[in-house]
């Protein structure tokens, strides 16, 4: 069960689209990264734009929270262009392959999410580390 609020939930999904609309990440490409059924309709997305929040299902919100933190970090990377967030997702990148950072997230589902928001946000790959290095430990 989701722990935000149905109000927080709609604001959030408002939020993610905006961001992918900034990273000119297509509608097709959108169904892909948030995880959505594949059956879904790119003129669906609509509704998420106007009100209705993503569905209640943990993969999506786990993307949706990367995603997020992803959005995040490349505000602070480039305070004084918010737009440059969009073309740093389509600039090919050794980190991820030689492939641009949207590729990465579109081909690798969840792990290539996971790697983008680790490259931005080193305190994110920090967390990160810290769990595995603490699992292995168990």
């Amino acid at each position: 069960m989701n722990p935000l609020s149905q109000e927080d939930r709609i604001q959030l999904s408002q939020l993610i689209f905006e961001v992918l609309e900034v990273w000119r990440v297509s509608p097709a490409e959108q169904i892909t990264l948030l995880g959505l059924p594949e059956q879904t309709k790119p003129r669906a997305l609509k509704r998420y734009r106007e009100g209705t929040p993503l569905p209640d299902e943990l993969e999506i919100w786990q993307r949706v929270q990367q995603l997020a933190g992803i959005a995040d970090a490349l505000r602070t990377s480039f305070p004084r262009n918010p737009q440059y967030g969009g073309i740093w997702m389509h600039r090919r990148n050794r980190r991820f392959g030689d492939r641009t950072p949207l590729a990465s997230m579109l081909e690798d589902g969840m792990s290539g999410i996971t790697a983008v928001h680790m490259h931005l946000d080193c305190s994110y790959d920090w967390h990160v580390d810290e769990k595995v290095h603490a699992d292995k430990r168990s």
